[in-house]
């Protein structure tokens, strides 16, 4: 049995930098025709300059793969109407992230106060650019979230003609808020469609599994899996593919990430065929995100074939969400 998949992408992915970029970004251009680049690098990337050195070094270490860097801006709220307008042609869209929420987020929005944003966020919707955000408070670690959808809604309402992806949603509320605003969208990863808080520490705590946002409820991985598997419209595959050397997470202060860039297709495949949805993959791994960024991806054919194999334990030091475990579809 095949499965033909017309240029995947991920709309949401960590190539890091220097050796680990070396490493991984391969990876991910050999199954994927593009991929929206997260710019939580250190130091973020702010400016022109940064955006086309940082689009350089990714063309390079993909070498000859047919593969499209899509690039992103971490969120400032300073930027004026005229760098953005100088900029826009370089990327696609520009990342928010909550100050310290997650990894290399230092240096992100500390308050949430619309009028402090404003600025930024009328020019963003005048330009069409779309705003992907990492949507978390400092609450209560399962509720950070949930917490945040209100400021979703806010800023959905503030900015009615900007398209605002929550990035790699994890809970029932920001599923429900979807369908309350026109302009709100989301990327959904892998891994949060397989597991569950139990997963990650309701026995051996397991670090390459722990991720933020945290892994929640069965309840709120049956809401992202009626989304995903149903295609929904607004919603598109976003990895969150983080890698980080096997030392960096096993151990104290573990590193927040799972790497899943290499085996995402096969998995993705695993699951929609289980649940009797294959026919929908296509839609949920390219066909929405090229609607909802208005895109046109480079002709990418991948061809999985029906055949058991073994996940590695690792990419060269890195070890991959289900390592050492089998997997019903590989790459032909």
């Amino acid at each position: 049995m095949q499965l033909k998949i017309n240029s995947p992408l991920d709309m949401h992915l960590h190539l890091r930098q220097d050796n680990m970029l070396k490493v991984v970004a391969p990876l991910s251009s050999k199954s994927f025709a593009g991929a929206l680049v997260m710019p939580n690098t250190l130091p973020p990337v702010t400016t022109k300059e940064q955006v086309v050195a940082y689009k350089r070094e990714i063309t390079e270490a993909v070498d000859s793969d047919n593969f499209t860097s899509y690039m992103t801006l971490f969120f400032k709220n300073d930027y004026s109407y005229k760098f953005l307008e100088d900029i826009k042609d370089d990327i696609l869209s520009i990342k928010l992230y909550p100050d310290g929420a997650t990894t290399n987020s230092e240096g992100g929005v500390a308050s949430f106060d619309i009028e402090s944003l404003r600025e930024t966020l009328e020019a963003m919707s005048d330009l069409n650019i779309p705003l992907n955000i990492h949507g978390e408070t400092t609450g209560f670690v399962m509720d950070r979230e949930a917490e945040f959808v209100p400021i979703y809604e806010q800023l959905a309402t503030a900015f009615p003609n900007l398209k605002i992806i929550m990035e790699h949603i994890t809970t029932k509320e920001s599923a429900m808020a979807l369908d309350r605003h026109k302009n709100l969208y989301a990327t959904i990863t892998l891994h949060h469609l397989f597991i569950t808080l139990d997963d990650v520490a309701g026995g051996m705590l397991q670090p390459h599994l722990f991720c933020k946002p945290i892994a929640k409820r069965p309840e709120d991985r049956e809401a992202l899996l009626d989304l995903a598997l149903n295609a929904h419209p607004k919603v598109m595959f976003g990895s969150d593919s983080a890698p980080h050397p096997k030392d960096k997470k096993e151990a104290p202060g573990c590193a927040a990430g799972v790497f899943t860039a290499p085996i995402a297709l096969p998995l993705l495949a695993q699951l929609f065929e289980k649940h009797n949805k294959l026919e929908n993959l296509q839609k949920f791994i390219s066909d929405n995100a090229v609607k909802i960024y208005n895109i046109k991806p480079i002709d990418k054919e991948i061809t999985l074939i029906k055949q058991s194999y073994t996940i590695p334990s690792k990419y060269n030091d890195i070890v991959p969400f289900m390592s050492n475990k089998r997997v019903e579809w590989k790459f032909k």
